[in-house]
């Protein structure tokens, strides 16, 4: 009989430690009903229930889970909230590349004319009187 307690208090171990490190280590917006300390000090002084409670109604299931249930069952919704790092937010992402397409066309043309400046500087060095129809409009 003795064994079964020492097994039984084993896996309240080893359950409590896997809800405690689930809970800490969740996103923000994963944890539901109460916040993050809470479900830490309800894990530590209740291990076995608060366990149980952590993982049936502390965190948002994975969505490719199967039997997962849907969003908004009997806890209070959050709002979505705007990614933290600049690159999970697409709106950064679309400014960075359009700014970089700016910046890749202003070259382009910096470029061109130089070029051009360059080709009527070695016509009118060898004679030859500059070419306006031969350059390609931008």
């Amino acid at each position: 009989m003795a064994r079964l307690y020492v097994l039984l208090f084993l896996v309240q171990i080893v359950l409590a430690v896997c809800a405690l490190i689930s809970c800490l280590s969740a996103e923000e917006g994963q944890i539901r009903a109460l916040p993050r300390i809470a479900w830490v000090l309800i894990i530590l002084f209740f291990p076995l229930v608060g366990s149980v409670a952590w993982f049936v109604a502390g965190r948002e299931p994975d969505p490719g889970v199967r039997g997962a249930r849907p969003a908004g069952t009997g806890f209070a919704e959050r709002k979505p909230r705007r990614p933290i790092a600049p690159d999970d937010d697409p709106e950064f992402l679309r400014s960075v590349q359009d700014r970089a397409q700016q910046q890749d066309q202003e070259l382009f043309s910096r470029w061109e004319e130089d070029l051009r400046r360059r080709e009527d500087y070695l016509r009118r060095r060898d004679g030859e009187p500059p070419r306006e129809g031969d350059r390609p409009e931008v």
